[in-house]
């Protein structure tokens, strides 16, 4: 019969820490699952015709809903969302209430990218003066977005801000708008306009959850050859008993 002796901490700390381990590999193969299904939904959205902004009630996802609007810019109360990043240069997001005429409601229309290399400087951009024809989608965010603390919008317009918040700015204007951000897709109007769909790949969530995985068999495995050396040394300790 093998003898396994591994000792009380041990087994406490193996007890505690691989079901953990384990738990985070699955947890990682789940979020792998999810951006599959993320990018397949938005590759089919992107493969479909859009619908006016007045059909939009019909469909119970609205994430990348593609839109088509005709109206016209407010360039009075510009947003600009900080802190975004494209190929390691940073800049900001231009966002501008758009007036869509078909339906009678305001967007919260998101023209792309703009660099901002001197923070000193405000950015500057030109807005259309007249009615266009443009298409979009709709941005429906995973979750809470994340805020940085301390970080507060500048007074008057544009105005800065860390997070968006369509609801916040129609109720402060005194405006009817859709609840969602609308990211405009290229053309005359936008900037740059390569939007993200996904801030990991899931290849990359594929690889942290053999990580995980890895950690776990490794902890096992170190514990088994320590409760057969402790026992190996025990059975092998001179016995001090008088012949």
């Amino acid at each position: 019969m093998i003898a396994f002796r591994p000792g009380l901490l041990p087994s406490v700390l193996v007890l505690l820490l691989l079901p953990c381990l384990i738990a985070l590999g699955f947890w990682q193969l789940a979020r792998a699952e999810e951006k599959r299904e993320l990018m397949a939904a938005h590759q089919a959205q992107q493969r479909a015709a859009p619908v006016s902004i007045d059909e939009l009630e019909q469909y119970p996802d609205l994430a990348y809903k593609r839109v088509q609007l005709q109206g016209f810019f407010d360039a009075r109360h510009d947003l600009l969302l900080d802190n975004r990043t494209r190929d390691g240069k940073v800049g900001v997001e231009v966002l501008q209430p758009f007036y869509d005429q078909a339906s009678g409601l305001w967007l919260l229309l998101n023209r792309g990218w703009l660099p901002w290399p001197d923070r000193r400087i405000a950015p500057t951009f030109a807005t259309p003066d007249t009615p266009l024809r443009l298409q979009a989608s709709v941005y429906v965010p995973l979750g809470e977005p994340f805020q940085l603390q301390g970080a507060q919008p500048i007074s008057g317009w544009p105005r800065l801000v860390s997070v968006v918040k369509p609801d916040d700015l129609w109720q402060q204007l005194g405006r009817g708008g859709l609840s969602y951000e609308v990211r405009l897709e290229p053309g005359p109007a936008s900037f740059q306009s390569d939007w993200p769909v996904i801030a990991m790949s899931p290849d990359k969530h594929l690889g942290y959850a053999v990580q995980w995985f890895a950690l776990a068999a490794a902890l096992f495995s170190l514990f088994i050859y320590l409760g057969l050396s402790n026992a190996r040394e025990t059975r092998n300790e001179p016995s001090h008993r008088p012949a």
